[in-house]
Protein backbone atom coordinates (compact mmCIF):
# COMPACT_ATOMS: atom_id res chain seq x y z
CA UNK A 1 0.00 0.00 0.00
CA UNK A 2 1.14 3.42 -0.95
CA UNK A 3 1.55 6.70 1.49
CA UNK A 4 1.74 10.26 0.13
CA UNK A 5 2.83 12.83 2.73
CA UNK A 6 -0.18 15.39 3.29
CA UNK A 7 0.40 19.03 3.10
CA UNK A 8 0.95 20.27 6.84
CA UNK A 9 -0.27 24.10 6.21
CA UNK A 10 -3.21 22.88 3.87
CA UNK A 11 -4.45 20.12 6.47
CA UNK A 12 -3.83 22.95 9.71
CA UNK A 13 -6.00 25.22 7.44
CA UNK A 14 -8.55 22.42 6.65
CA UNK A 15 -9.33 22.35 10.21
CA UNK A 16 -9.54 25.42 11.05
CA UNK A 17 -12.10 26.25 8.30
CA UNK A 18 -14.07 23.33 9.46
CA UNK A 19 -14.11 24.45 13.22
CA UNK A 20 -15.15 27.65 12.62
CA UNK A 21 -17.91 26.21 10.23
CA UNK A 22 -18.97 24.11 12.59
CA UNK A 23 -18.90 27.09 15.25
CA UNK A 24 -21.34 29.23 13.17
CA UNK A 25 -23.86 26.64 12.71
CA UNK A 26 -23.38 25.59 16.34
CA UNK A 27 -24.37 29.54 17.27
CA UNK A 28 -27.03 30.21 14.50
CA UNK A 29 -28.08 26.64 16.00
CA UNK A 30 -29.06 28.49 19.08
CA UNK A 31 -30.28 31.12 17.98
CA UNK A 32 -32.62 29.54 16.06
CA UNK A 33 -33.70 27.41 19.60
CA UNK A 34 -33.66 31.05 21.14
CA UNK A 35 -35.68 33.30 18.63
CA UNK A 36 -38.21 30.96 16.36
CA UNK A 37 -40.06 32.99 14.11
CA UNK A 38 -43.40 33.91 15.68
CA UNK A 39 -47.00 34.37 14.68
CA UNK A 40 -48.72 37.35 16.92
CA UNK A 41 -52.85 36.99 16.05
CA UNK A 42 -55.17 40.23 16.63
CA UNK A 43 -58.72 40.09 16.38
CA UNK A 44 -60.39 43.23 15.37
CA UNK A 45 -63.68 43.96 13.93
CA UNK A 46 -64.87 39.94 14.00
CA UNK A 47 -61.71 39.85 11.74
CA UNK A 48 -58.37 37.69 12.62
CA UNK A 49 -55.10 39.32 11.81
CA UNK A 50 -51.58 37.90 12.24
CA UNK A 51 -48.17 39.64 12.62
CA UNK A 52 -45.31 37.59 11.75
CA UNK A 53 -42.03 38.08 13.75
CA UNK A 54 -39.17 36.56 11.85
CA UNK A 55 -35.65 35.47 13.42
CA UNK A 56 -33.71 37.97 11.95
CA UNK A 57 -36.11 40.66 13.58
CA UNK A 58 -36.00 39.37 16.89
CA UNK A 59 -31.88 39.48 16.58
CA UNK A 60 -32.22 42.68 15.53
CA UNK A 61 -34.44 43.12 18.59
CA UNK A 62 -31.81 41.91 21.03
CA UNK A 63 -29.29 43.44 19.62
CA UNK A 64 -30.60 47.43 19.47
CA UNK A 65 -31.52 46.28 23.37
CA UNK A 66 -28.11 45.12 23.66
CA UNK A 67 -26.33 48.10 22.34
CA UNK A 68 -28.85 50.29 24.50
CA UNK A 69 -27.91 48.49 27.84
CA UNK A 70 -24.29 48.67 26.99
CA UNK A 71 -24.58 52.82 25.78
CA UNK A 72 -26.46 53.35 29.25
CA UNK A 73 -23.51 51.64 31.58
CA UNK A 74 -20.83 53.08 29.64
CA UNK A 75 -22.67 56.47 30.12
CA UNK A 76 -23.49 55.70 33.89
CA UNK A 77 -19.77 54.63 34.42
CA UNK A 78 -18.96 58.02 32.45
CA UNK A 79 -20.86 59.94 35.00
CA UNK A 80 -19.48 57.71 38.07
CA UNK A 81 -15.92 58.22 36.72
CA UNK A 82 -16.43 62.45 36.66
CA UNK A 83 -18.23 62.70 40.03
CA UNK A 84 -14.84 60.94 41.22
CA UNK A 85 -12.61 62.89 39.37
CA UNK A 86 -14.60 66.33 40.44
CA UNK A 87 -13.88 65.17 44.18
CA UNK A 88 -10.61 64.10 43.63
CA UNK A 89 -10.22 67.98 42.35
CA UNK A 90 -12.05 69.64 45.04
CA UNK A 91 -9.56 67.66 47.54
CA UNK A 92 -6.97 68.71 45.27
CA UNK A 93 -8.28 72.49 45.28
CA UNK A 94 -8.59 71.83 49.68
CA UNK A 95 -5.27 70.64 49.97
CA UNK A 96 -4.03 73.19 48.10
CA UNK A 97 -5.90 76.11 50.28
CA UNK A 98 -4.32 74.11 53.24
CA UNK A 99 -0.86 74.68 52.18
CA UNK A 100 -1.48 78.18 51.30
CA UNK A 101 -3.01 78.73 55.00
CA UNK A 102 0.35 76.94 55.79
CA UNK A 103 2.25 79.28 53.80
CA UNK A 104 0.97 82.13 54.78
CA UNK A 105 1.31 81.38 58.80
CA UNK A 106 4.75 80.09 58.42
CA UNK A 107 5.35 83.93 56.25
CA UNK A 108 3.27 85.89 59.61
CA UNK A 109 5.71 83.62 62.01
CA UNK A 110 8.62 84.58 60.21
CA UNK A 111 7.82 88.13 59.84
CA UNK A 112 6.98 87.59 64.19
CA UNK A 113 9.96 86.26 64.37
CA UNK A 114 12.63 89.05 62.74
CA UNK A 115 10.15 91.35 64.63
CA UNK A 116 11.34 89.79 67.86
CA UNK A 117 14.79 89.47 66.79
CA UNK A 118 14.63 93.31 65.78
CA UNK A 119 13.32 94.08 69.73
CA UNK A 120 16.01 91.48 71.02
CA UNK A 121 18.82 93.46 69.29
CA UNK A 122 17.51 97.11 70.26
CA UNK A 123 16.78 96.12 73.78
CA UNK A 124 20.28 94.89 73.82
CA UNK A 125 21.63 97.55 72.00
CA UNK A 126 20.30 100.04 74.16
CA UNK A 127 22.23 97.99 77.25
CA UNK A 128 25.42 98.35 75.69
CA UNK A 129 24.76 101.55 75.01
CA UNK A 130 23.84 102.39 79.22
CA UNK A 131 26.49 99.97 79.81
CA UNK A 132 29.22 102.16 78.13
CA UNK A 133 27.69 105.56 79.10
CA UNK A 134 27.48 104.49 82.65
CA UNK A 135 30.96 103.68 82.65
CA UNK A 136 33.11 105.23 80.10
CA UNK A 137 30.73 108.36 79.84
CA UNK A 138 31.06 108.76 75.90
CA UNK A 139 31.56 106.06 72.66
CA UNK A 140 34.97 105.32 71.20
CA UNK A 141 36.69 106.29 74.52
CA UNK A 142 38.44 103.32 75.77
CA UNK A 143 38.73 100.89 72.58
CA UNK A 144 38.54 103.39 69.81
CA UNK A 145 35.85 102.00 68.08
CA UNK A 146 34.01 103.42 65.23
CA UNK A 147 30.52 103.03 67.47
CA UNK A 148 28.94 99.97 69.57
CA UNK A 149 28.83 97.09 66.86
CA UNK A 150 32.12 96.99 65.86
CA UNK A 151 34.14 98.14 62.41
CA UNK A 152 32.07 96.15 59.91
CA UNK A 153 35.41 95.84 57.86
CA UNK A 154 37.01 93.69 60.56
CA UNK A 155 33.70 91.39 60.36
CA UNK A 156 34.05 87.54 60.02
CA UNK A 157 30.92 84.75 60.07
CA UNK A 158 30.64 83.74 63.28
CA UNK A 159 28.79 80.81 65.04
CA UNK A 160 26.31 83.43 66.79
CA UNK A 161 22.74 81.28 66.73
CA UNK A 162 20.13 83.44 65.32
CA UNK A 163 15.99 82.91 66.16
CA UNK A 164 15.42 82.58 62.59
CA UNK A 165 16.49 80.72 59.13
CA UNK A 166 18.87 83.41 57.36
CA UNK A 167 16.55 85.31 55.11
CA UNK A 168 16.48 88.55 53.11
CA UNK A 169 14.68 90.48 55.91
CA UNK A 170 16.50 88.85 58.50
CA UNK A 171 20.24 88.91 57.02
CA UNK A 172 21.00 92.51 57.93
CA UNK A 173 19.42 91.71 61.98
CA UNK A 174 21.68 88.49 62.22
CA UNK A 175 24.65 91.03 60.69
CA UNK A 176 23.87 93.25 63.46
CA UNK A 177 23.83 90.39 65.97
CA UNK A 178 27.40 89.31 64.95
CA UNK A 179 28.73 93.02 65.43
CA UNK A 180 27.28 92.89 69.26
CA UNK A 181 28.61 89.80 70.13
CA UNK A 182 32.13 90.29 68.78
CA UNK A 183 32.12 94.32 70.00
CA UNK A 184 30.82 93.00 73.46
CA UNK A 185 33.63 90.40 73.32
CA UNK A 186 36.56 93.23 72.68
CA UNK A 187 35.07 95.43 75.38
CA UNK A 188 35.12 93.00 77.75
CA UNK A 189 38.65 92.15 76.86
CA UNK A 190 39.58 96.12 77.24
CA UNK A 191 37.80 96.28 80.40
CA UNK A 192 39.48 93.40 82.33
CA UNK A 193 43.00 94.99 81.40
CA UNK A 194 41.65 97.77 82.96
CA UNK A 195 40.57 96.58 86.05
CA UNK A 196 44.06 94.66 86.58
CA UNK A 197 45.66 97.08 86.13
CA UNK A 198 43.57 99.24 89.12
CA UNK A 199 43.55 95.50 91.12
CA UNK A 200 47.83 95.53 91.07
CA UNK A 201 47.48 99.55 92.11
CA UNK A 202 45.48 98.19 95.04
CA UNK A 203 48.02 95.84 96.03
CA UNK A 204 50.71 98.15 95.39
CA UNK A 205 49.31 100.11 98.78
CA UNK A 206 49.29 97.14 100.81
CA UNK A 207 45.30 95.89 99.98
CA UNK A 208 43.63 93.18 99.07
CA UNK A 209 41.44 93.91 96.32
CA UNK A 210 39.16 90.46 97.01
CA UNK A 211 39.16 91.61 100.52
CA UNK A 212 37.69 95.20 99.29
CA UNK A 213 35.25 93.51 97.09
CA UNK A 214 33.97 91.05 99.89
CA UNK A 215 33.75 94.21 102.47
CA UNK A 216 31.65 96.04 99.88
CA UNK A 217 29.41 93.08 98.93
CA UNK A 218 28.10 93.24 102.64
CA UNK A 219 26.67 96.95 101.76
CA UNK A 220 24.17 96.43 99.29
CA UNK A 221 20.73 97.43 98.81
CA UNK A 222 18.00 99.29 97.13
CA UNK A 223 14.14 98.39 96.12
CA UNK A 224 14.06 95.16 93.66
CA UNK A 225 12.97 96.45 90.08
CA UNK A 226 12.33 93.24 87.95
CA UNK A 227 14.22 93.26 84.49
CA UNK A 228 11.62 93.61 82.07
CA UNK A 229 13.50 93.02 79.07
CA UNK A 230 13.38 89.73 77.22
CA UNK A 231 15.81 87.14 79.01
CA UNK A 232 17.28 86.09 75.85
CA UNK A 233 18.56 89.48 75.12
CA UNK A 234 21.04 88.92 77.74
CA UNK A 235 23.71 86.61 75.89
CA UNK A 236 26.65 84.98 77.57
CA UNK A 237 29.20 87.70 76.48
CA UNK A 238 26.55 90.69 77.62
CA UNK A 239 26.70 89.16 81.23
CA UNK A 240 30.47 88.86 80.91
CA UNK A 241 30.76 92.29 80.14
CA UNK A 242 28.16 93.62 82.52
CA UNK A 243 30.27 91.22 84.80
CA UNK A 244 33.93 93.00 84.02
CA UNK A 245 32.13 96.42 83.97
CA UNK A 246 31.33 96.35 87.23
CA UNK A 247 34.33 94.96 88.60
CA UNK A 248 36.35 97.32 86.83
CA UNK A 249 33.65 99.95 88.39
CA UNK A 250 34.49 98.77 92.03
CA UNK A 251 38.32 98.36 91.36
CA UNK A 252 38.61 101.57 89.71
CA UNK A 253 36.27 103.73 92.43
CA UNK A 254 38.07 101.45 95.41
CA UNK A 255 41.31 103.35 94.09
CA UNK A 256 40.05 106.30 93.95
CA UNK A 257 39.12 106.45 97.64
CA UNK A 258 42.72 105.14 98.91
CA UNK A 259 44.41 107.93 100.63
CA UNK A 260 47.62 108.71 98.05
CA UNK A 261 47.81 112.53 98.19
CA UNK A 262 49.77 114.35 100.44
CA UNK A 263 47.77 115.44 103.55
CA UNK A 264 50.31 118.59 103.79
CA UNK A 265 53.33 120.48 101.67
CA UNK A 266 55.45 119.44 104.49
CA UNK A 267 58.60 117.65 102.91
CA UNK A 268 59.85 115.58 106.12
CA UNK A 269 58.17 113.75 108.74
CA UNK A 270 59.52 113.61 112.18
CA UNK A 271 58.34 110.43 113.47
CA UNK A 272 57.69 107.16 111.34
CA UNK A 273 54.77 104.70 111.86
CA UNK A 274 55.21 102.06 114.29
CA UNK A 275 57.62 101.50 117.11
CA UNK A 276 59.43 104.60 119.30
CA UNK A 277 59.78 106.29 122.24
CA UNK A 278 57.28 108.32 123.84
CA UNK A 279 58.50 111.58 123.59
CA UNK A 280 57.21 112.46 127.23
CA UNK A 281 58.01 109.61 129.13
CA UNK A 282 60.73 107.70 127.20
CA UNK A 283 58.91 104.49 127.73
CA UNK A 284 57.99 102.25 124.16
CA UNK A 285 55.13 103.02 122.55
CA UNK A 286 53.10 102.39 119.47
CA UNK A 287 52.84 105.11 117.02
CA UNK A 288 49.61 104.50 114.68
CA UNK A 289 50.35 106.87 112.07
CA UNK A 290 53.57 109.62 110.83
CA UNK A 291 54.19 113.27 111.93
CA UNK A 292 54.39 116.48 109.41
CA UNK A 293 56.10 119.25 110.85
CA UNK A 294 55.16 122.87 109.38
CA UNK A 295 53.87 126.39 110.64
CA UNK A 296 51.21 126.99 112.64
CA UNK A 297 48.02 127.15 110.72
CA UNK A 298 49.48 125.38 107.54
CA UNK A 299 46.64 123.91 105.83
CA UNK A 300 45.43 120.31 106.27
CA UNK A 301 44.76 118.67 103.04
CA UNK A 302 42.35 115.84 102.50
CA UNK A 303 44.48 112.85 100.82
CA UNK A 304 41.52 111.10 99.17
CA UNK A 305 38.04 111.72 98.51
CA UNK A 306 35.83 111.02 100.99
CA UNK A 307 32.88 112.05 103.36
CA UNK A 308 34.00 113.89 106.55
CA UNK A 309 32.19 111.87 109.56
CA UNK A 310 34.54 113.85 112.23
CA UNK A 311 35.16 117.02 113.58
CA UNK A 312 36.14 117.63 117.22
CA UNK A 313 38.55 116.57 119.91
CA UNK A 314 39.87 113.32 120.87
CA UNK A 315 42.27 112.17 123.99
CA UNK A 316 45.31 112.11 123.01
CA UNK A 317 44.73 113.65 119.80
CA UNK A 318 43.38 117.20 120.42
CA UNK A 319 41.54 118.80 118.10
CA UNK A 320 40.58 115.86 114.62
CA UNK A 321 39.12 115.53 111.18
CA UNK A 322 38.38 112.35 110.24
CA UNK A 323 37.14 111.73 106.85
CA UNK A 324 35.62 108.26 105.27
CA UNK A 325 36.50 106.90 102.34
CA UNK A 326 34.92 103.73 100.51
CA UNK A 327 35.74 100.06 101.51
CA UNK A 328 36.19 100.56 105.12
CA UNK A 329 39.09 103.18 104.96
CA UNK A 330 39.52 106.24 107.08
CA UNK A 331 41.56 109.03 107.63
CA UNK A 332 42.61 110.73 110.49
CA UNK A 333 44.18 114.41 110.97
CA UNK A 334 45.37 115.72 114.44
CA UNK A 335 46.52 118.30 117.25
CA UNK A 336 44.95 120.72 114.68
CA UNK A 337 44.75 124.18 115.40
CA UNK A 338 41.58 124.99 113.64
CA UNK A 339 38.60 123.35 111.29
CA UNK A 340 37.86 123.92 107.88
CA UNK A 341 35.33 121.10 107.71
CA UNK A 342 32.15 119.96 108.83
CA UNK A 343 30.63 116.96 109.31
CA UNK A 344 28.99 115.32 106.53
CA UNK A 345 30.35 117.30 104.09
CA UNK A 346 31.70 115.39 100.89
CA UNK A 347 35.70 116.24 100.63
CA UNK A 348 38.05 115.80 97.28
CA UNK A 349 41.46 114.61 97.59
CA UNK A 350 43.81 118.37 97.95
CA UNK A 351 40.80 120.22 99.72
CA UNK A 352 41.36 122.20 102.58
CA UNK A 353 39.89 120.59 106.05
CA UNK A 354 41.70 122.12 109.16
CA UNK A 355 44.98 124.13 109.93
CA UNK A 356 47.95 122.62 111.22
CA UNK A 357 48.19 123.29 115.14
CA UNK A 358 49.94 121.48 118.66
CA UNK A 359 46.53 120.57 120.44
CA UNK A 360 46.55 117.86 122.24
CA UNK A 361 49.64 115.49 123.37
CA UNK A 362 51.79 117.12 121.40
CA UNK A 363 55.46 119.04 121.58
CA UNK A 364 55.06 121.21 118.54
CA UNK A 365 53.45 122.47 115.78
CA UNK A 366 53.17 119.11 113.53
CA UNK A 367 50.56 117.14 111.88
CA UNK A 368 49.95 113.59 112.99
CA UNK A 369 47.98 111.93 110.31
CA UNK A 370 46.65 108.35 110.41
CA UNK A 371 45.30 105.50 107.78
CA UNK A 372 42.41 102.47 109.44
CA UNK A 373 40.84 100.13 107.56
CA UNK A 374 37.63 98.85 109.33
CA UNK A 375 39.27 100.46 112.32
CA UNK A 376 42.60 99.67 112.58
CA UNK A 377 45.89 101.50 111.79
CA UNK A 378 47.54 100.77 108.94
CA UNK A 379 51.05 102.15 107.47
CA UNK A 380 50.20 105.08 105.79
CA UNK A 381 53.82 105.45 104.08
CA UNK A 382 52.97 102.97 101.46
CA UNK A 383 50.04 105.15 100.71
CA UNK A 384 52.32 108.55 100.18
CA UNK A 385 54.97 106.74 98.38
CA UNK A 386 52.91 105.24 95.61
CA UNK A 387 54.75 104.76 92.04
CA UNK A 388 54.48 107.62 89.66
CA UNK A 389 52.46 104.49 87.52
CA UNK A 390 50.34 103.54 90.27
CA UNK A 391 49.05 107.18 90.70
CA UNK A 392 48.55 107.53 86.87
CA UNK A 393 46.21 104.67 87.00
CA UNK A 394 44.80 106.31 89.34
CA UNK A 395 44.87 109.47 88.27
CA UNK A 396 43.20 107.83 84.74
CA UNK A 397 40.09 106.30 86.80
CA UNK A 398 39.87 109.69 88.66
CA UNK A 399 39.63 111.18 84.89
CA UNK A 400 37.02 109.19 83.91
CA UNK A 401 34.60 109.25 86.92
CA UNK A 402 34.52 112.90 86.60
CA UNK A 403 34.04 112.87 83.06
CA UNK A 404 31.24 110.60 83.60
CA UNK A 405 29.53 112.81 86.34
CA UNK A 406 29.95 115.85 84.28
CA UNK A 407 27.74 114.12 81.40
CA UNK A 408 25.23 113.74 83.70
Amino acid sequence: MLCYPLDSKKSTGSSLSYLSRKGAAALRSRLAALCPEREIFLRSGGQVKFLRISRRVQILAVGALSAALVGWGALTLSMVANSSAIAQERAQLAQKGKSVATAANKVEGYRQSVEDLAEDLEARQNFMDDLYKTHFGAENEATGEQGLVGDEKTAKQDGATAKISMGPEAAPLVKLEQRQRRFAAMLTTAVERRADKAAAAIRSFGLDPDNLARSAARAQGGPFVPWKGDKGAMTGELEQLADALTRMEFLERSLIAIPSGKPTMAPMETSSYGYRRDPFNGHAAFHAGIDFPGRHAQPILSAANGKVSFVGQRQGYGNVVEVEHANGLMTRYAHLSGFAARVGQTVARGDTIGRMGSTGRSTGTHLHFEVRLNGQAINPRRFLEAAQDVLQVQQIAKARFADVGHRG
